[in-house]
This record gives C-alpha cells, sequence and structure tokens, in this order.
C-alpha cells in the first residue's frame, strides 16, 4: 500500500513539551513511518498507511484533541496538493489568544481548576511562606494547600500517567507530580499546592504566548475579503470568493480591499498592495496590470478579470508557504530540542544521586531537620522542579515564528527558520543582472537631435533640457515603432507618450528591417528607425559617428533616425536599474555584506554601465547558467555563506549553488525555486532580511543563555539549601515569559526602512 500524508490540527497543547508527547505517541503506532508535529503551528503530519482513526484515538489517548482530521494525500500527487488539507479552524468554543489572557485561561478546564485552586493555597503562602512573623497557624491552610495541590495536579498528573504508559516516557509533568507528592510526604503543604498551581498556570500562559505569535500570520488570512462584487448578465451581485471561477469579472469599488487575484479590465485607481508587496506607496493601476487579493483600491473603481481561484491567489499561496515555514526547524531550534531531551534526564539523575548519596555517606539529614532548614530529599525535589525545560524549548521556536511573520508582513517570504539562520550569516551576495538589478525592461535614456546642441533626456527631474527638435525626434520615431512588436518599440512609444508627443504623427506602409530596425512613411517621407549598423554606409552621420560609438561603448543600444534619408538623430536605450537598487547595495555593505557581486549574461560593457550606476565594482560579464553556477560555488569556497538573489527563472541553477537563494516577484517560479521571496520586487527588501535574520539569531542566542543561565543559578541555590521548589517554578514562570516576550518583539522590529508594514 502507498504511504500517504494524513495531517491535522492538534488542540490542547501548551508547550513544545506535550508536542513531544503527541509526536512520540503516534510515531509508536503501527504502520506509521513518521509523524512530526510543530508546536508553533499545532499542525501534526503523519507518514505511513495508518488510518485517520487510529492517530485521533492515540492523540485522545494521550488527552489532546484534534480540530478536525485531515484527508490523505499521496506523496507527490499534484492533483491532490491542490486541495487543503490543513484544518485550522479550532472547535466551535476552544480559547483563542485574540480573546485576551483571562478569557483564554478561564475557557480551559484545566486552567479553571488552577485558578479555584490558587484561591485555596493563599492562606497557606501568605501566613506560612511570606508572614511567618505574624504567628497566625491554622490546620485549615495545611488542608486547603494539599486541596489545591489536587485540584490543581489532576489534570497535569494525568497527563504524566498518560504518557507514561502509551510512550514509556517520563515528561515534566510526571516529575511536578512527584514533587508535589514527595512535598506532602516532607510536610511542606503549602510548597506541594503552590508548585503545582504555578506550574498549571505557567503551562497555560505558554500556551497563550505562542497562540499570539501563531495568530500573527493566520491573521493574514482576513485581508482578503470574504465576498466579492461578481458582474453577471450585467447585473452586480456578492457572492462567496469560493464560487469565483478564473475568467469571472468583478467590480472593486473605491476604497474595498481587493477579493481575487486577477487584471484590470477597465478603470484606473491606486492600489495599496503593502498587505502583498510591502511597497511604501500605492500603485497606479489601469486596463492590462495585475492586481492582487488583499491590496486595498484607491480612489477609482475598477473592474477585474478574475486570474486565480481563492485557493491559488497570492495570499493564499503565501499563508500556506509562511505556515510551511514555520513547522521547518531551524538548527538552532533542532540543537535545543536535542539539549533539552538530554538536560531533563540528566537533572533527574543527579537529583537520585542528591537524595541518596549526602545522606548515605555524609551523614546529611535526609528529613527537614527542623523549619527553615531543608534536608536532601526536599533539595532532590526541588531539583525535579529545576528540570523543567519550558523556558529553554519555548525561546527558540517563538522567536523564529515571530520573525518569519514580520518577514511576510513586509513582503519577505522566509520558507523556514533555516533559511532564516542561513541569511544571519551571509558574507557575500551574487545577483543577477536582468530583472533584479535591473527592471528588466528597456527605456529610453537620451533622445539627440542632430540640430540640437544639448542632450535631451525624458526623465521628469530633466524636462527642463527637452528641446523642440528632441521632442520631434522621438515623436518621428514612435509613429513608426507604433506599428512594431518589438521590447524597443515600446520603450520608445512610452517615451513619446510620457513627453505629450506621441500622437504627433501617424505612419502609414510600415515595414520591419528584420534584425535592423524598421521603416514608414510619415506625412509622404520614408522614415527609418534602425540599428547603429544599419546606418554604416550612411554618410550624412558621420559627424555623430564618434558620439554614438560612445554611447554604444558605454553599454546603451542606440536607435538612429532618418527623414528622407536625411539623418536626423539617434535614440539611445538601456535596461535601467530598478528604483532603490543602489541604495539596497550601500546598506548591505554598510551591513558588513561583501564583495557583492553582478553575474550576467550580457555584454561586458552593458553590464559595467549598469555597474557603475549603482554602486557595484565587481561585474563577471558574458556568463552562461554553467558559468554563474562556478562562479556562485568559488564564492562558496571563500566566503562560505554566500546569497544568490535572481529572479526564479533562469538563474534556478545559481539559485541552488548558493548558501540560500532569494528571488524577486511574486511568479509561480519565484515562490517555488527560491529559499527567500522578496514579493515587492524591491531591493531594498533584502537588507532588512539580513537585519530581520541577525536579529533573530541574536534573540535565540540571548534567549537560549539567559535560561540556561537561570536553571544553573537556581541549581547552585537549591545544592546550598537556599532554594525552594515554589521560587524555582515561579522563576521558571517568568523565565518562559521573558523569552516569549523577547521572542515576540520580533513580530514588530526591525521594520524596513523604505517600505511600508500592513496596517
Amino acid at each position: 500500500m502507498t504511504d500517504t500524508e494524513l495531517r491535522f490540527q492538534i488542540t490542547g497543547m501548551d508547550c513544545a513539551g506535550c508536542a513531544r508527547t503527541v509526536e512520540t505517541g503516534v510515531a509508536k503506532l503501527p504502520d506509521v513511518t513518521e509523524a512530526t508535529l510543530a508546536f508553533t503551528t499545532g499542525t501534526l503530519r503523519v507518514a505511513g498507511t495508518v488510518t485517520p482513526e487510529r492517530v485521533i484515538a492515540r492523540v485522545r489517548e494521550l488527552g489532546y484533541d484534534v480540530a478536525r482530521p485531515g484527508a490523505a494525500e499521496p506523496p507527490g500527487d499534484e492533483e491532490a496538493h491542490s486541495h487543503t488539507h490543513e484544518h485550522d479552524a479550532p472547535p466551535a468554543g476552544s480559547p483563542t489568544a485574540a480573546e485576551g489572557v483571562l478569557a483564554y485561561l478561564w475557557e480551559r478546564n484545566d486552567t479553571r481548576l488552577a485558578l479555584l485552586a490558587a484561591l485555596l493555597v493563599i492562606p497557606g503562602v501568605l501566613f506560612d511562606e511570606l508572614l511567618p512573623g505574624l504567628g497566625i497557624t491554622s490546620p485549615a491552610f495545611a488542608t486547603m494547600s494539599v486541596l489545591a495541590m489536587i485540584v490543581a495536579g489532576y489534570p497535569v498528573a494525568i497527563s504524566a500517567v498518560r504518557a507514561l504508559r502509551v510512550n514509556r516516557e517520563i515528561t515534566i509533568n510526571l516529575l511536578m507530580t512527584i514533587a508535589a507528592v514527595g512535598a506532602v510526604v516532607i510536610g511542606a503543604y503549602t510548597e506541594a499546592g503552590l508548585v503545582m498551581v504555578l506550574f498549571a498556570l505557567s503551562e497555560a500562559l505558554e500556551g497563550y504566548t505562542a497562540a499570539r505569535a501563531r495568530n500573527a500570520i493566520g491573521s493574514m488570512s482576513t485581508l482578503a475579503p470574504a465576498e466579492a462584487t461578481a458582474l453577471q448578465d450585467g447585473n452586480e451581485t456578492r457572492i462567496p470568493v469560493a464560487d469565483l471561477r478564473v475568467g469571472d469579472h468583478i467590480v472593486v469599488r473605491p476604497g474595498e480591499r481587493l477579493a481575487m487575484d486577477g487584471r484590470v479590465l477597465s478603470g484606473a485607481s491606486a492600489v495599496d498592495q503593502a498587505p502583498i508587496t510591502g511597497e511604501s506607496r500605492p500603485v497606479d493601476k489601469v486596463a492590462g496590470d495585475e492586481v492582487f487579493a488583499g491590496s486595498v483600491n484607491g480612489h477609482g473603481a475598477l473592474e477585474v478579470v478574475v486570474t486565480r481561484v481563492a485557493a491559488d491567489n497570492t495570499i493564499s499561496r503565501m499563508i500556506q508557504l509562511v505556515a510551511e515555514a514555520q513547522e521547518r526547524r531551524a538548527p538552532a531550534q533542532r540543537f535545543v530540542d536535542r539539549f533539552a531531551r538530554v538536560y531533563t534526564p540528566l537533572v533527574v539523575g543527579i537529583a537520585l544521586l542528591v537524595a541518596v548519596v549526602p545522606p548515605l555517606f555524609f551523614d546529611a539529614p535526609f528529613w527537614n531537620p527542623a523549619p527553615g532548614i531543608q534536608g536532601w530529599l526536599y533539595r532532590a525535589l526541588a531539583l525535579l522542579v529545576v528540570a523543567c525545560p519550558c523556558a529553554l524549548v519555548i525561546s527558540t521556536p517563538v522567536t523564529l515564528i515571530s520573525a518569519i511573520s514580520n518577514g511576510a508582513r513586509h513582503g519577505v517570504l522566509f520558507k523556514g527558520g533555516a533559511f532564516l539562520e542561513e541569511m544571519s550569516r551571509v558574507r557575500a551576495v551574487a545577483f543577477d543582472k536582468t530583472g533584479t538589478i535591473t527592471r528588466g525592461q528597456p527605456a529610453v535614456v537620451s533622445v539627440n537631435a542632430a540640430n540640437c546642441v544639448g542632450e535631451c533626456r525624458p526623465e521628469a527631474d530633466n524636462q527642463a533640457r527637452a528641446c523642440a527638435a528632441c521632442d520631434d525626434l522621438l515623436a518621428l520615431a514612435a509613429a513608426v515603432e507604433r506599428r512594431s512588436e518589438h521590447p524597443l518599440a515600446g520603450a520608445v512609444t512610452a517615451a513619446a507618450d510620457a513627453r505629450g508627443v506621441g500622437n504627433r504623427y501617424t505612419s502609414t506602409d510600415v515595414t520591419a528591417l528584420t534584425g535592423r530596425g524598421v521603416t514608414g512613411r510619415v506625412n509622404g517621407r520614408d522614415v527609418i528607425v534602425g540599428s547603429h549598423a544599419y546606418f554604416e554606409d550612411d554618410a550624412t552621420h558621420d559627424r555623430f559617428h564618434a558620439h554614438i560609438t560612445t554611447a554604444d561603448a558605454a553599454g546603451l543600444t542606440t536607435m538612429l533616425v532618418s527623414d528622407d534619408n536625411a539623418y536626423r538623430g539617434y535614440i539611445a536605450l538601456a535596461d535601467t536599474p530598478r528604483g532603490g537598487s543602489a541604495e539596497a547595495l550601500a546598506e548591505l555593505a554598510s551591513l558588513g555584506v561583501s564583495p557583492l557581486v553582478m553575474l550576467t549574461g550580457d555584454h561586458a560593457a552593458t553590464a559595467e554601465h549598469v555597474a557603475a550606476q549603482v554602486g557595484l565594482t565587481d561585474v563577471r560579464a558574458g556568463l552562461l547558467p554553467a558559468d554563474k553556477v562556478a562562479a556562485v560555488e568559488a564564492l562558496r569556497a571563500t566566503y562560505s555563506h554566500v546569497a544568490m538573489v535572481g529572479d526564479g527563472i533562469n538563474d534556478t541553477p545559481a539559485l541552488a549553488a548558493a548558501s540560500i537563494g532569494l528571488a524577486m516577484g511574486r511568479t509561480a517560479q519565484a515562490l517555488e525555486t527560491a529559499d527567500v521571496v522578496l514579493l515587492g520586487d524591491d531591493l531594498r527588501q533584502l537588507p532588512f532580511a539580513v537585519r530581520l535574520a541577525r536579529a533573530a539569531m541574536s534573540t535565540v542566542r540571548f534567549n537560549v543563555a539567559f535560561s540556561i543561565a537561570v536553571k544553573l543559578l537556581f541549581f547552585v541555590l537549591v545544592l546550598l539549601g537556599s532554594g525552594s521548589m515554589w521560587l524555582a517554578v515561579l522563576a521558571d514562570v517568568g523565565t518562559s515569559i521573558l523569552v516569549t516576550l523577547n521572542g515576540m518583539r520580533l513580530l514588530r522590529r526591525p521594520e524596513p526602512r523604505m517600505v511600508a508594514p500592513v496596517s
């Protein structure tokens, strides 16, 4: 029987230890080849031939639940993968982090018991632990404390017994149960109740803070409306987006969010794409332009034809990819998990030695010899509390999920914690030129009429230099090129339209000069727009030959224009750099990322011209795809951690050869081939990605070091007889909350410097 993959959304987990218990228990089932459960998403993936019913039964046997069982899908079956099997919706009535901490705690049965137990233990804490000098004592305090231990500890003990019976493993729940019962045995009734109350509440608080981080990316699903205004037989009708199909027409009113990916059929507006691309300003959209679900329409109404169904639109793919990214464990997280597996049994072993060795060999007291003096059994029980690895284990995944969510909100899609970690180590970056550093589209950069003494450019900041002769030259060329399909023709007509001279002339009898240019008649005159090579034998341009040759040598594409065999001038075109490319490269250099290398198959002159505009000095031109791979491998041999940035289309081998591959844009190729996707088509997102990755790994290192330091401190205090069980639990609770909140800072910081966040 072919293995299938089942997915389940697990509920009732409070910490990474809970996830490990479920994962281990399911993995022990017959016919299961692999089981992985990501605490950060709650998604359980099970591979094998096991039935969903058996998996659900095992999960419930361990004391947890399943929101809804996933459907099976054969690995590699593309048709199966086109349907969603991730059931993220919690069952009705289940608590969510969005409701606030008190509501979250009160809606859970086990936490309600812990809150009730907290009321019972308060008298003992006040008069036995905090204010013993008042001399207020009562047997009722001890009774209430033991009752508190039972009430708060019942769910903990049941979970411990289930894990021991099913998984044959000792969990932190079992250690806490032993410590609490042991405290009762030695007469520390208040501590027994307080330890169990604090532990139960701390587990719930861990679940709450983790759920808040998890909800950060889940909130992206609310960006796209559930309904859209469809045009059906000329009538506008509100229908669910799930009912829309490719080719349907929808109307988007001013101020509305777009419900679907599509292409503008009519209308014009400025659309805020920040939720998808992270772009800082609204983007003008007219007929023919692409729009994305989740974007906010501006001042004008748009009619849009749907190009993707709801399950396959850009925002849905982003959510799916980010959810999958959150499930991929980074090397740092795997190290912490392995450390925790060793740490807990090691401390338990030490606790056993602490309880036995001093009384047996050094005549030290086993029981507490007097009030305020700790025997070695008490110290051993306190060490069981110190063995709790919760703060250590929770610190890394919460940090990584927060950073990944922050990146997604700003148009930077990390496909896993491993890539976030690798990005933090990058020392050198290689860039493809066309479509990465440049726009990938030719544009007019200068217009040079024969009878103009200056050089007139079409850019807005150079409008003052435009002259009538250059405008007329551009209008003449545009009249002929408007009938051409060549990409250079589109650049010429766009420049003419921008100057307002696009419709000055009309042309007839337009004929392509294959590979050399185009000719046509304008106002009864023969007009030719051709390459420099085509005009080589035309003596009328001789005195301009040196100027044109200089432009050619600078990497510009020159188009010469003649009117009834009289040279009129030339137009220079180039693939211009993206806005912000120079700024992005300068910021990368300031971050210590060096060298920055351009790898391109283009001519050396063209590559050098672009490199000079953006501030690159290391240019390697004329490269075939295999040469780019070799260049990346050479960089890795020298710098170890190398990023490659491309468009994800024709540079896939080089992306794969790098330590980490980044693709520009929202195409299917970019989303599939790269480790990190810059959705905004903006290189300024790259230094943001580096800063975010470095901040994430710096936070992980601090959290791990802080958690271990607190554990070591209390380990020493307990051995010296200065640490109590309830104080150890309180310290663990505080540490867990602090490292979680510290990790969650990455949901908002750092921010991109040139890209606006989602509001």
